[in-house]
C-alpha cells in the first residue's frame, strides 16, 4: 500500500499547488492552458491505445482488438446511458459543490479520477505493490501524477485534489486483492483493458478542446467488457 499512499499524497500536493496558480490566471491564459491540456490528454490517450493495440512482428506492424474495442465502447456507452452514470455523478458532485461551496468540483473530480486510474501503471503497479511489496512503478507514477495534478488543479480546481480518494480506493483495493487478481491478469487482458481505458481518456481530451461533449462517465462500463470476454474465452478455449 506504500506506493498508493505516496501516489495519493502526490496528487493532493500537486492539486493544492495548482490551486495557488489558479488565482493568478486570467481568462485568456486559463483558456489557452485548458486547450493545451486537452491536446496533451488526447495525445496521451492515443499513445496508450496505439501501445495496447499495435505490435511489431517480423518488421511489420500488426494490430489486434479492433472489434473488441468497438463492442466494448458501444455496450459500455449503452449501459452507462441506461444507468445514467454521468447524470447521477453530476448530481452528486453538484451536491458536494453546494454543501461545501467547492466551485467546479464535478469536472475536476471526474477528469482526475479517469486520468489517474486508467492505465497499465495503476493496475500493474498496485498489484506488484500488493504481491511483492515493490512500489517502484507507483513511485514513478506518483511523480508523473503529481506534476500533472499541478496543471489540472490550476484549470479544473479543487475536484482534482478529491480525485486522489478514487486513486486511494482503486489502487488500494487492487493491492489488497493482488493475490486473487494477479494470477488472472495476463498481458493480453491488460492490453485490452488499457486499450478501452485510454479511449476514454481520449474522450476527456476531446471535451477539453470543446470539439464535442462526450459523457465520459457513461463509458466506464466499457472497461468491464474485456474482462467478461476474457473470462468467457478462458472458460471455453483451452
Amino acid at each position: 500500500m506504500l506506493g498508493t499512499i505516496v501516489n495519493t499524497g502526490a496528487i493532493i500536493a500537486g492539486g493544492l499547488i495548482g490551486l495557488l496558480f489558479q488565482k493568478r490566471l486570467n481568462e485568456n491564459l486559463e483558456d489557452a492552458i485548458h486547450k493545451a491540456l486537452g491536446l496533451s490528454i488526447l495525445i496521451l490517450g492515443l499513445n496508450g491505445v496505439i501501445s495496447a493495440m499495435f505490435t511489431v512482428q517480423d518488421g511489420k506492424i500488426k494490430s489486434s482488438g479492433e472489434l473488441l474495442l468497438i463492442v466494448s465502447l458501444v455496450l459500455g456507452a449503452a449501459a452507462g446511458e441506461l444507468l445514467k452514470i454521468e447524470d447521477r455523478l453530476g448530481r452528486a458532485s453538484l451536491l458536494v459543490e453546494k454543501k461545501m461551496k467547492l466551485k467546479g468540483f464535478a469536472a475536476g473530480f471526474v477528469s482526475g479520477t479517469l486520468i489517474y486510474c486508467v492505465g497499465a501503471m495503476a493496475i500493474v503497479g498496485a498489484i506488484s505493490d500488493g504481491l511483492r511489496g515493490d512500489s517502484s512503478v507507483l513511485l514513478i507514477k506518483s511523480l508523473l501524477d503529481g506534476i500533472s495534478s499541478v496543471v489540472l488543479g490550476s484549470t479544473l480546481g479543487i475536484g482534482v485534489v478529491f480525485s486522489s480518494l478514487s486513486v486511494l480506493l482503486y489502487q488500494g483495493s487492487l493491492s489488497l486483492l493482488a493475490g486473487l487478481i494477479g494470477p488472472l491478469l495476463s498481458d493480453t487482458l491488460l492490453d485490452w483493458i488499457c486499450m478501452v481505458g485510454y479511449c476514454i481518456v481520449m474522450s476527456i481530451g476531446i471535451n477539453f478542446l470543446g470539439m464535442t461533449k462526450i459523457k465520459t462517465a457513461n463509458l466506464l462500463p466499457a472497461l468491464i467488457v474485456p474482462v467478461l470476454y476474457f473470462l468467457i474465452r478462458s472458460a471455453f478455449v483451452k
